[in-house]
């Protein structure tokens, strides 16, 4: 079958001398491949290669055709557009310029032969409007700032599409997408032309895919089916080198045990044969020479009980590098001293009010566009106040924010140090310690922030907030499983299971939320709040 994107022994390093990549060589073909591994493997990394972001210190990647890329954060400027959003900002003004009268050529040579751009436009944004909210008015001159993370999210999806590049790669093309959103992305993936190259960890967004590849022990694979086809024959197959490694430890002891019956046996028969040689009365010249053929030929029975037990090790050694590692997050939290009337924050609207009090779950909840984010950012002082019909206010309490986008994190600066600013009682080595609990390890704790992978990033800035001194006595979580993978989204409600203080999670997760233990919910409209109690 003939293949869009190829890697031919493919080495990347980071400037640090971390490697990514070390001889990966591998091929996507035409169609839909969603692209899996655990959160740090290269997911992203790979992307940007393909896209020509990054060069490969070795090895090639060749791409047949034009690629468009997605990346997991949208970096966007004061005065973007819906149509910087979608890639058309430059052939829109050209096309008007030319409606209008203009007959400079720089104009044409923008435009192109997308005469069409300003219909297609409106078809896709026809198609947005119809998940409802704050995008029923939405326009291409719409500030992208003004747009909350997944409408923009929606949007460059769309900008993507737009493009009708052979080759399209998203990263995380889910995030922040509320259910109506989500359809949209979802039907226009569903028939999406050309090359689909899809990182994401949503199960149902994954099981459209008709190839699934997955990056593990520094190897590409790629699987004929949808992510619930591959995760059957990946569980298969574990289960299969679990077994295997059973039954290679088994043989091992079998080795083991017969090693030291040989080598029993041996003794005992020297020990025989000397005697019966003085028994005897051979003389030493024939004594001598019957027991070096003794011993010979002891020495060839424990070369073969040697041989058997090497084997076994490596038979073990074989099967054990089949089985997956089940590496854990592991953190400690200390008690943040938030006792049961403590009052928390308050939420006041025109017909009502909450008051969170104590190690309270609450979940704050509603459409894309209805103002979570800002209604939490008010709260924190990071934004002027509005009048959106609901105020929230906190009580003086300590608060740790993970913000949706992870920007309190300093990007040129090292996890390390990101996690010191906030800890800077802590020593180097405390902090060293917390972060591997949280799987950054060895030289990745130097590597800047900017050049982790999203869940690498999540794990950093969960590392500000956990490790903090004083701990924080409310946690404000804006879509924390944003970039992690399934395991990881495991890890973290068992990490945060352990927090006794209260927590204020922003999620379209509604499983997430329920394994949380959520028991109040507080779901944000236009006119106000209604509030649902129970998990």
């Amino acid at each position: 079958m003939f293949s869009s994107v190829t890697l031919s022994h493919l080495h990347f390093s980071w400037p640090d001398g971390d490697v990514v990549f070390d001889d990966v060589s591998g091929a996507f073909n035409p169609g839909r491949t969603g692209l899996v591994g655990a959160n740090g493997c290269g997911k992203s990394t790979l992307l940007r290669l393909v896209a020509g972001r990054l060069r490969p210190t070795s090895g090639t990647v060749v791409v047949c055709g034009e690629v468009a890329h997605l990346p997991q954060t949208i970096a966007s400027g004061a005065t973007d557009t819906v149509a910087d959003l979608l890639g058309v900002r430059r052939q829109l003004d050209a096309l008007h310029a030319i409606e209008r009268g203009s007959t400079d050529q720089v104009h044409y040579e923008t435009l192109g032969d997308a005469w069409d751009v300003e219909a297609r436009v409106e078809e896709t944004l026809h198609v947005v409007r119809r998940a409802g909210g704050a995008l029923a008015a939405l326009d291409a001159g719409r500030l992208v700032s003004t747009l909350s993370g997944g409408e923009a999210m929606a949007l460059a999806v769309a900008g993507c599409r737009l493009r009708r590049a052979p080759i399209t790669l998203l990263d995380e093309p889910t995030n922040n997408l509320d259910a109506g959103l989500r359809a949209v992305v979802a039907e226009w993936i569903t028939d999406w032309p050309g090359t689909l190259i899809v990182v994401s960890h949503d199960t149902g967004l994954l099981e459209s895919m008709d190839f699934t590849a997955e990056l593990f022990g520094g190897e590409l694979t790629v699987f004929g089916g949808p992510y619930s086809q591959w995760r059957l024959a990946t569980d298969d197959e574990q289960a299969a080198a679990e077994q295997a490694v059973k039954a290679a430890r088994q043989g091992l002891v079998v080795a083991k045990r017969q090693r030291a019956a040989t080598l029993e046996r041996s003794t005992r028969s020297l020990a025989r044969g000397k005697q019966k040689a003085l028994g005897e009365g051979l003389g030493k010249s024939a004594r001598y020479h019957r027991q070096g053929g003794a011993e010979a030929s002891a020495g060839r029975t424990r070369g073969v009980a040697d041989d058997r037990l090497a084997a076994a090790r490596s038979a073990l050694a074989e099967a054990a590098e089949r089985v997956r590692p089940d590496e854990h997050i592991s953190i400690q939290l200390p008690d943040p001293g938030v006792h049961a009337s403590l009052r928390i924050a308050e939420f006041v609207w025109d017909s009502g009010s909450y008051i969170a009090v104590g190690p309270e779950r609450v979940a704050l909840a509603g459409r894309n566009g209805i103002g979570k984010t800002t209604l939490i950012e008010t709260m924190l002082g990071l934004r002027d106040s509005r009048d959106s019909g609901v105020r929230g206010t906190l009580a003086g309490v300590r608060v740790g924010y993970l913000p949706q986008r992870l920007d309190t994190l300093v990007e040129a600066a090292s996890a390390l140090d990101n996690v010191l600013a906030a800890a800077p009682a802590a020593t180097p080595a405390t902090v060293r310690a917390g972060l591997a609990r949280l799987l950054i390890r060895g030289d990745a704790v130097f590597r800047p922030v900017r050049d982790l992978s999203g869940g690498e990033r999540f794990r950093v800035a969960l590392a500000r907030l956990l490790l903090a001194d004083p701990p924080p006595q409310l946690l404000i979580l804006d879509e924390p499983t944003n970039n992690l993978d399934m395991t990881s989204v495991d890890q973290l409600v068992e990490t945060l299971s352990q927090y006794r203080g209260a927590i204020l999670v922003v999620s379209h997760d509604a499983g997430f939320l329920r394994r949380l233990g959520v028991t109040v919910t507080l779901r944000l409209e236009a006119t106000g709040i209604t509030v649902v109690r129970g998990s």
